[in-house]
C-alpha cells in the first residue's frame, strides 16, 4: 500500500528551484525518506527529468559510507553535473555527514543544483534545524498519515477505520500489520527505543525516569491546560521526589523540539492577546500517546480533539485555544458572567476559523453549551462545531456550521 502524500507533494513542487535547501522534517517513521526517494523521484521522472539529473544519496547505506565525508560528498555531487541543469540533489540521513550544513550551503552556490534533504536522528529532529542552514533552508514539516490518507489506504468503512486510527494512530508502518499485539509492540518500541533515545542523546538528559514521567503525565492530560509547575507537583506527589519547574519546562521543550508534542496556547479573543502560562499539549500521533498509557484512558472526546488539532496542523493552520469572557448588563453596568472556552482558534494567512470539538450534541442543553462560546464572538469569521456522529452539514440560525467528524476530516478545507 502506497500513500501518495498529495498535500506534501504539492507543497514540495511549489518550492522547486526557489534557491533554498528544501528540508523535510518530522518524527521517524512518518515516511520522509519514502516520500523523497520514491514518490518525489517518480514525479521527476514522469515529467521527463533524465535519471542522471537526479543525484540521490542515502547516507545510511553502507555503500555510500565514503560520502559521509563532507569533501567526498561535495566532490561527488559536482562530478555528476555534466551539462546545464537543473540537477536534483536528494540526500537522506544527512546528519550522518560531519558539517553537513556547510556542504548544503555550498551547493547553493552552484546554480544548476536544486537540493532536498531529510534526516532523522537527534541532531536533525529539531524544530530549529532550519537555523543550521543560516536562513537558507525551507522546511516542510511531515506528519504521520492524516485520517483521510489512512482511510483511503485501509479501504474500510468509516467507523471501523476511525476506531483503528484513534487507537493506533497513523504511522505508515502500521498499515501492513494485522495483529493488534504487533502494532502495540511496534509503537512501544519506537517510543522507548527511538524517539526518547533521540531526546536523551541530543539533550544529554540525565534523569531518564523524570523524562518518562513527564511524557506520561502529558499523555494523561491531553485536552486540559497544564503548566510545568503542575507537572512538577504531580511528579512530586506520585514519586515523592521534588523537581524544579525549570527542569520540567526544559523536558517539555525537548519533546516539542523532537516533534512528539505540540502546544496550543490560551488566547483572549476579545482582548486579542495571549494570556498566562497554561497550555494544552497534543501528541503528534494518537497511537504514540495511547501506547505510553498502555491503552488506558482512552477517552473518545480527548482523542477526537487531539486528531482535530493534528488535522489542522497538517493543513498548515496555526492553532490556539480560545478564551472569552461573557458579560451581562444591569442598569448600564457590565458584569462578568463566566469565562468560556473555544477549543480551537485556527489561523492561516488572512483566514480564521473557530472550532468546537463536540463528541456528542444529542440534547438541547449540550448543544447550547457548545454554541455559547461561539455566540459570544462578535466577528464574522467561520464558526464550526464538529460532532462524532454522521450528520449532514447544516447551519443554525446564528450561522454556526455543524458537521460530522468524517466530513471535517475528509472534505472540509480540502478545496481551500
Amino acid at each position: 500500500m502506497e500513500a501518495p502524500r498529495s498535500a506534501y507533494m504539492k507543497s514540495l513542487l511549489l518550492r522547486r528551484h526557489n534557491g533554498l535547501i528544501k528540508i523535510i522534517t518530522g518524527i521517524r517513521r512518518c515516511g520522509k525518506s519514502y516520500f523523497l526517494f520514491k514518490l518525489f523521484r517518480d514525479v521527476l521522472l514522469s515529467e521527463g527529468v533524465p535519471t542522471d539529473h537526479i543525484i540521490a544519496l542515502q547516507l545510511d547505506d553502507i555503500r555510500n559510507r565514503k560520502y559521509r565525508n563532507p569533501e567526498a560528498c561535495y566532490e561527488y555531487v559536482l562530478s555528476r553535473v555534466k551539462e546545464e541543469g537543473p540537477y536534483y540533489v536528494l540526500l537522506d540521513e544527512v546528519q550522518m555527514m560531519d558539517h553537513f550544513e556547510e556542504v548544503m550551503n555550498s551547493f547553493l552556490h552552484v546554480p544548476s543544483l536544486d537540493v532536498y534533504v531529510t534526516g532523522s536522528n537527534s541532531k536533525f529532529l529539531s524544530s530549529d534545524v532550519v537555523t543550521e542552514f543560516r536562513g537558507r533552508g525551507d522546511e516542510i514539516r511531515m506528519y504521520p498519515l492524516s485520517f483521510a490518507e489512512f482511510h483511503e489506504l485501509s479501504n474500510q468503512p468509516f467507523d471501523e477505520c476511525w476506531q483503528k486510527y484513534e487507537r493506533y494512530g497513523g504511522l505508515p508502518g502500521l498499515l501492513s500489520m494485522k495483529d493488534e499485539r504487533q502494532k502495540e509492540e511496534y509503537l512501544s518500541g519506537l517510543f522507548r527505543n527511538v524517539y526518547l533515545n533521540d531526546v536523551v542523546e541530543r539533550q544529554k538528559v540525565r534523569n531518564r525516569d523524570l523524562l518518562d514521567d513527564v511524557v506520561n503525565i502529558l499523555a494523561s492530560s491531553i485536552g486540559t491546560f497544564t503548566t510545568p509547575a503542575k507537572i512538577a507537583n504531580t511528579y512530586g506527589s506520585i514519586k515523592h521526589i521534588s523537581t524544579s519547574n525549570k527542569t520540567v519546562s526544559d523536558y517539555i521543550g525537548y519533546l516539542e523540539d523532537a516533534f512528539l508534542i505540540e502546544p496550543a496556547v490560551r488566547y483572549d479573543i476579545k482582548g486579542r492577546r495571549y494570556i498566562g502560562a497554561n497550555k494544552k499539549y497534543y501528541f503528534v500521533d494518537t497511537g504514540l500517546r495511547n501506547v505510553r498509557l498502555q491503552f488506558r484512558q482512552m477517552e473518545p472526546t480527548h482523542l477526537m480533539e487531539n486528531v482535530i488539532f493534528n488535522e489542522l496542523r497538517m493543513r498548515g493552520w496555526h492553532v490556539d485555544v480560545g478564551n472569552i469572557n461573557a458579560y451581562t448588563s444591569h442598569g448600564g453596568t457590565e458584569t462578568k458572567r463566566s469565562t468560556l472556552e473555544v477549543d480551537f482558534i485556527a489561523g492561516r494567512g488572512n483566514q480564521k476559523v473557530y472550532i468546537q470539538s463536540a463528541y456528542r450534541m444529542d440534547d438541547e442543553e449540550k448543544a447550547m453549551q457548545e454554541k455559547r462560546p461561539l455566540l459570544e464572538i462578535r466577528d464574522s469569521f467561520e464558526k464550526i462545531i464538529v460532532v462524532r456522529d454522521s450528520v449532514l452539514p447544516w447551519r443554525d440560525e446564528n450561522g454556526i456550521l455543524i458537521m460530522g467528524l468524517q466530513d471535517f476530516l475528509e472534505k472540509w478545507d480540502r478545496e481551500k
